[in-house]
């Protein structure tokens, strides 16, 4: 069983004879130093639901089980494998047990787990791994989860023409850390919630300790009104953009340098330039023809 392991551990490979799975070690002992499993064992409570002892146990079952591979409730029986259970720190819960935990949750069992995220965020960035003063990057999407079966609540075809859900997806650009994360039906418009999405996202971030500018980044299928006043109300860096133009006399000079100096004209492009002797090919290697 994992105890007392030191937060620089690292995992090398020595011998052909290592414990399988043996790499979840790293990820064991941060939920350990967080207290993950108790934080959510005083989190979800699903009353007298089935399923309803042990929630922190059987959230790392599957936190592990993910991580190992796992994309079903019967490729959790990966945490069973060899000796996994040894590195685990915890006894895996049976892929059938862990199907009953899920199918109590409703919509307020998932906020509740929702809240353990915000929390564990907060533990870890306090601990170090937090932007502190410096600026925080953060990128918005969603994307369509691909689920198979006919009894899937909520799924649905959109955009991508495939059965599954559609989520929004916070993470910070410079780890991939998921900050929030929301689960929308498969035909959900992309704008769908995004602005409540938003607010509870920077919230989120500032109770965890960014203290400095935040800069959100999001495709165009997030540019609406009311997500663009909100962020504008918090502070827009480039605001005042139009007020400071800029120069291009520097590049200018580079240019001027280039031709006179190093004899380097513009390329020959765009196409209307005539080829030059050995130029590659001006289309995509798929389109291209052997004439």
């Amino acid at each position: 069983m994992v105890n007392g392991l030191s937060d620089r551990s690292e995992v090398v490979f020595d011998d052909e004879r290592v414990v399988v799975n043996a790499g979840i070690v790293l990820a064991v002992t941060v939920g350990r130093r967080l207290g993950i499993e108790a934080l959510v064992d005083g989190a979800v409570k699903l009353g007298g639901r089935p399923g309803a002892a042990r929630p922190g146990r059987k959230v790392l079952s599957l936190v592990h089980a993910m991580l190992l591979g796992a994309d079903s409730i019967d490729d959790c029986d990966v945490l069973r494998a060899g000796r996994t259970e040894a590195v685990l720190g915890h006894r895996p819960m049976a892929p059938s047990t862990l199907g009953t935990f899920l199918r109590s949750f409703t919509f307020g069992h998932v906020r509740q787990l929702d809240r353990v995220l915000a929390e564990a965020l907060k533990r870890a960035w306090r601990a170090g791994a937090g932007p502190g003063q410096r600026r925080l990057v953060i990128d918005i999407d969603s994307f369509v989860g691909e689920v198979h079966g006919h009894a899937k609540q909520g799924a649905g075809y959109g955009y991508s023409g495939k059965l599954g859900y559609h989520p929004l997806l916070a993470t910070r650009a410079d780890t991939s850390e998921v900050l929030h994360v929301r689960q929308r039906k498969g035909q959900a418009n992309t704008q769908r919630g995004a602005l409540r999405f938003v607010d509870e996202l920077l919230a989120r971030v500032r109770r965890a300790g960014a203290a400095g500018q935040i800069l959100v980044r999001a495709d165009s299928g997030f540019q609406n009104k009311k997500v663009l006043a909100r962020l504008r109300e918090r502070g827009d860096p480039s605001a005042d953009i139009d007020a400071h133009p800029g120069s291009l006399d520097a590049l200018l000079d580079l240019a001027r340098r280039d031709e006179e100096d190093r004899g380097l004209e513009d390329a020959p492009w765009p196409p209307h330039f005539a080829k030059q002797p050995g130029e590659p090919k001006r289309v995509q290697p798929s389109r291209a023809r052997d004439d």
